[in-house]
């Protein structure tokens, strides 16, 4: 384990909407963490069910910010000034970590000259769609990269430090992809961008059809704003869902687990790029290293299971904080 002297205060920044459900199992793997953040700030949306009891409960904490002011750039940013440590974490409500040194791995990235931003792996779980797995598993690779040369990154597992955030706040008029927006412009100020595989959280989503539909078109619209001259022509929507669907059956196959995810598959492919196309109609070709990273199949491979030093926190199914 490392050194942990002289390390710097850290915010953890959180951004819910209804998040009950999800959210006390964050909570109680940021309160197990070897590196254990200075503050939680929670920023809600105008949640209608217990979220803000059980953060409250945990001493977070709270923001809000009105549903009709929200914008995913607005509430990073408001969560931004709420916070008073030098390094701003940054989870999704429905992500949990894997090990108890997720947070020190995490951080740990900005101790290398350079770093402003630091993002680490995703994974799913039993309820993770197939075909999702596979997009993380695209997204997201094994190996640690310290010096990453693209401006990718996910505010789902992320940390950036507070110095450059304040000078380069979020594009609070984005419809989605705040984050790429704002690597793509830590880039261009010559700060570096760290992949940690080391700091692994599984990542939530039971969405239908249509939300999952909506969240590609949305981050669609956005990277057509953030990358010039960028769109999709149906016929490359087309091909780039076969070529996704034939590798997942491949994927399914080979795991022994295709029969179980003979329509999910192609439902979750076709949402996916339904609303990909969708979004790209506005704004002639896209960013040709970017476009792989989102959108191509990733390489036919057994997923492994995310290792790292630390110890694996157990999560209860039901964890509440005493709500």
């Amino acid at each position: 384990m490392s050194d942990k002297a002289n390390i710097p205060k850290v915010s953890a920044v959180i951004r819910a909407f209804n998040e009950g459900q999800h959210i006390g199992r964050l909570l109680k793997g940021l309160e197990l963490q070897t590196v254990k953040p200075h503050e939680v700030v929670l920023v809600d949306s105008g949640s209608t069910d217990d979220t803000v009891a059980i953060a409250e409960a945990a001493g977070c904490v709270i923001v809000r910010i009105a549903k009709n002011e929200f914008s995913f750039g607005r509430a990073l940013n408001r969560g931004c000034e709420a916070a008073s440590g030098d390094i701003l974490l940054f989870a999704s409500a429905h992500v949990y970590p894997v090990y108890d040194t997720y947070v020190e791995h995490l951080t740990n990235a900005f101790r290398r000259p350079g770093v402003a931003i630091a993002y680490g792996r995703q994974v799913g779980d039993e309820r993770t769609k197939f075909s999702e797995s596979r997009v993380m598993l695209k997204w997201f690779p094994t190996d640690n990269i310290w010096d990453q040369s693209h401006p990718f990154s996910n505010n789902a597992n992320a940390a950036v430090l507070k110095t450059l955030w304040e000078t380069s706040p979020y594009d609070e008029s984005l419809t989605g992809l705040e984050d790429l927006d704002f690597a793509q412009k830590a880039l261009s100020r010559g700060h570096k961008i760290a992949y940690v595989a080391d700091a692994p959280v599984v990542h939530v989503h039971e969405e239908s059809w249509g939300v999952t539909r909506n969240r590609y078109r949305r981050e669609a619209i956005a990277y057509a704003r953030i990358v010039d001259d960028s769109k999709m022509s149906l016929s490359r929507a087309l091909g780039l869902a076969v070529s996704n669907i034939a590798g997942d059956y491949l994927d399914a196959a080979k795991a022994k687990r295709l029969r179980g995810n003979l329509l999910g598959i192609p439902a979750f492919r076709s949402a996916q790029f339904i609303g990909a196309w969708e979004g790209f109609r506005q704004p002639a070709n896209v960013s040709a290293r970017l476009l792989e990273r989102f959108y191509y199949p990733a390489e036919a491979q057994k997923v492994p299971a995310p290792i790292a030093p630390g110890r694996k926190i157990v999560y209860s199914e039901d964890i509440s904080f005493g709500v």
